[in-house]
């Protein structure tokens, strides 16, 4: 058999079921055909009581797929539970979006569309076939919204639901996952896998087996939230900070003392900056053997100084830095950066180090969802990430109409030489719709850039309500009012927010919604394009929903950071007019759109990256868990050291009751598993940093990578196992049973999660809009 070239007829039939399957051709046809069925049992069911609602919800409950009359029942009862429960009758739309969700799709449905009831019927719709149902969304608030603002509809369907937080205790989240539907933020989610997987006695468990995720969101959690796994560490000692590095670096000038790159992925020392450095630190040499240390702790401390910015990257609050999650603009709870990189931002803002820790777990958004037997999703802006969605998790789209067409008018987008030029340019629009009463929302790429925008308005005379990771406790509240007539409203990121905007504001008045109708409605300003099309589309899209008047405008200079990031290359000299330095020429906007498609396309490379290298990791741990749970379920352990270390045993079964040495015998193996495994990632994670490096010859870096991971992991049980036996015999005896403390088996004392990617200080992000760049160029010409 002769491998390397594909077939013809292969390469040829793989491209026209391409074409045939594109993205968004997932037809719903047989669903709208039950429509009508649907609606004739309006008037029945409405005739019938609350108790009778619940009892025919229940009679439709099986362990099996509802058949086509059940189906057109549910959606009927469905439609009536909303309407006495909440005062909203679903529309056909919303129905067919449900049934959609049922067959497994990821729906894409407008902006104020109502995809939450969408979401709450398809949850309930699947709970009655006998599936445990996880509605996994973007962020903490919209789980416990969701879950509380629909539980009426599955009070009346008879299906319990719950959710978890972070601030939701141990018994309560047994609680949560016991219930039919569990809502809860994927991060939540995946960080109660990662802590079950680490108990030591089987009742501490919180999850039982889910049958069905259900992704609100479903593009920024599947796609933007799964550049970056979920990572958990546990604290080991008081961190350590070089701050004399760190007092040194502070000084050091961009330019004269180092330079970065374009991306702003990577900073080094020039010349003059070695030689600052060395001689600050008495003299050394950083480059040979003896200053490797230091060169290590002046890398790190150079990256929190250049690379980080405070207000945009973190905020510090209450003495203590807190990262902001970019994708969500909020603050992102109990979340670090690796041990170097967190202790140098804190030197860099003189603060006290936290505690210093080691990497337990991790589980990558991808595995998360591998989890669920059955998949669907729902979001405003899926056919864009149609291909990844496909790649990735084998979901297909299908597109809702709306229901009532859109009438919002996007504007074309005005493009500056500099971002001085457009931030004057910006004020000036939101002074003059502002004088004709319209409301305005304003999305910002950052907190620095919401908060320089607020105080230029503030010195125009404006008054404006600022939303950002500052005070993100309020945003329904200030979103629900951003559609008064006269309000402007500035926003960091808007995805994920929610909370839908009415025109008139949240008073309901008819006044005043008329008001903004005359108006035109919300008028909605980008003041940069996002580095993904999604991200502006959901911004567009906060206008003009159900049908109501709109209109949009995005701001955008040739010096944004999407542009220099996605293309530098952009030839000086374009048509600009010479008072305001708002460019004319129509290759602007070319340039402008194949930056975002660079950006785009390298954020899909980094994806595809990180699921090459975790891919292994996965299949390692899923292995491993294997042996773990048989330990934790069974006696395996005291089995083990009832053969290895007889005398031993039969001492401590003497002392012991056998059920208390069989859980000693199982914390010990438990606890060296866990820790082998931990010593694992971080052999692999040093094995990512110098991939490049160890693979210059003929291997690609992720063969390389398989090259050192599989044999090292091969050796964990059978180090587990030894190490098990050593502790078991060396261990001291107290009153009290086996003195694991005193014999180092201890867990960490608290946890916290990473957001990061695998690795700060890697080129994944460089080597792909490199690729992207190169690609796209060559498609040009």
């Amino acid at each position: 058999m002769t491998l390397g070239r594909v077939p013809m007829r292969t390469r040829v039939g793989k491209r026209l079921r391409r074409i045939i399957e594109r993205p968004a051709s997932v037809e719903l046809t047989k669903y709208e055909k039950l429509l009508p069925a649907i609606a004739a049992r309006e008037d029945d069911l409405r005739e019938r009581s609350d108790d009778d609602l619940t009892r025919a919800a229940r009679d439709l409950r099986t362990d099996g797929q509802f058949s086509t009359e059940h189906l057109i029942e549910f959606g009927a009862l469905g439609r009536e539970a909303a309407r006495r429960a909440l005062g909203e009758r679903a529309f056909d739309v919303q129905v067919l979006g449900m049934m959609g969700l049922l067959s497994q799709h990821v729906v894409q449905m407008a902006t104020g569309e109502g995809k939450t009831l969408v979401g709450a019927l398809a949850a309930c719709g699947h709970a009655l076939q006998g599936k445990r149902v996880h509605v996994i969304s973007v962020n903490d608030y919209l789980a416990r919204r969701d879950a509380e603002w629909m539980r009426p509809v599955f009070d009346l369907l008879g299906v319990s639901v719950g959710w978890v937080e972070p601030a939701t205790t141990h018994a309560e989240r047994k609680d949560a996952y016991d219930c039919d539907v569990t809502y809860g933020a994927v991060s939540e989610i995946g960080f109660d896998v990662l802590r079950d997987r680490l108990v030591t006695k089987a009742e501490d468990r919180v999850l039982t087996q889910p049958h069905v995720a259900i992704v609100d969101e479903a593009d920024s959690v599947l796609v933007d939230e799964a550049r970056v796994p979920l990572v958990m560490a546990g604290s080991v000692d008081a961190g350590i900070v070089d701050e004399e590095v760190a007092k040194i670096v502070r000084r050091l000038r961009l330019g004269l003392h180092y330079e970065t790159d374009a991306d702003g992925k990577n900073a080094w020392l020039t010349p003059a900056g070695s030689s600052v450095v060395e001689k600050a630190l008495g003299g050394i040499d950083l480059y040979d053997e003896s200053g490797t240390e230091r060169l290590a702790s002046v890398n790190v401390a150079l990256h929190a100084h250049a690379l980080l910015t405070r207000d945009v990257d973190y905020l510090v609050r209450d003495g203590k830095v807190q990262l902001i999650n970019t994708s969500r603009g909020r603050v992102a709870e109990l979340q670090r950066w690796p041990d170097g990189l967190q202790a140098a931002v804190e030197a860099k803002e003189q603060l006290p180090p936290s505690d210093r820790g080691e990497v337990l777990d991790s589980i990558t958004v991808q595995a998360l969802i591998a989890r669920y037997p059955v998949v669907a999703g729902m979001t405003g802006t899926a056919v864009a990430v149609a291909e990844t969605l496909r790649e990735f998790y084998k979901l297909e789209v299908a597109v809702i109409p709306p229901n009532t067409p859109i009438i919002r008018v996007d504007e074309l987008d005005r493009i500056f030489s500099s971002p001085s030029q457009k931030l004057r340019a910006i004020v000036a629009e939101i002074t003059r719709v502002h004088e004709e009463g319209r409301p305005i929302l304003v999305g910002t790429q950052d907190v620095a850039e919401s908060e320089e925008l607020a105080e230029k308005l503030t010195k125009a005379g404006l008054t404006c309500t600022v939303l950002n990771a500052r005070n993100d406790a309020e945003e329904a509240e200030i979103i629900a009012e951003a559609g008064k007539p006269g309000t402007i409203t500035v926003s960091t990121q808007m995805a994920g927010r929610g909370t839908d905007i009415k025109l008139g504001g949240s008073s309901s008045d008819e006044a005043e919604r008329e008001k903004a109708v005359e108006l035109g409605g919300l008028y909605v300003i980008g003041t940069a394009r996002y580095p993904s099309s999604r991200l502006d589309d959901q911004l567009r899209g906060r206008a003009g929903r159900q049908g109501d008047p709109g209109g949009s405008v995005f701001f955008a200079s040739m010096e944004d950071d999407l542009v220099l990031a996605g293309a530098p290359d952009v030839p000086d000299g374009l048509a600009a007019d010479e008072d305001t330095g708002e460019i004319t020429d129509p290759a602007a906007v070319r340039h402008l759109n194949h930056a975002q498609r660079v950006v785009e396309g390298a954020n899909q490379e980094i994806h595809r990256n990180t699921w090459r290298y975790t891919r292994l990791i996965e299949r390692q741990r899923t292995d491993l868990l294997t042996f773990r749970d048989e330990v934790l379920l069974t006696d395996t352990a005291a089995e083990l050291l009832h053969t290895q270390a007889p005398e031993r045993y039969d001492e401590l079964a003497e002392r012991l009751s056998e059920e208390t040495l069989a859980q000693v015998c199982r914390e010990i193996m438990l606890y060296h598993l866990d820790q082998l495994w931990s010593d694992h990632l971080a052999f692999l994670a040093d094995v990512r940093e110098s991939i490049h490096l160890r693979a210059l010859g003929k291997e690609t870096p992720i063969d390389e990578f398989h090259r050192a991971a599989i044999p090292q992991f091969h050796k964990i049980v059978g180090d587990a196992k030894d190490r098990a036996v050593k502790t078991f015999t060396d261990t001291e005896v107290t009153d009290d049973g086996l003195d694991l403390a005193g014999a180092g088996v201890k867990r960490p004392t608290s946890t916290w999660t990473y957001l990061v990617h695998d690795n700060p200080f890697d080129s994944d992000a460089e080597q792909a809009l490199k690729k992207i760049r190169g690609t796209l160029r060559k498609k040009r010409r």
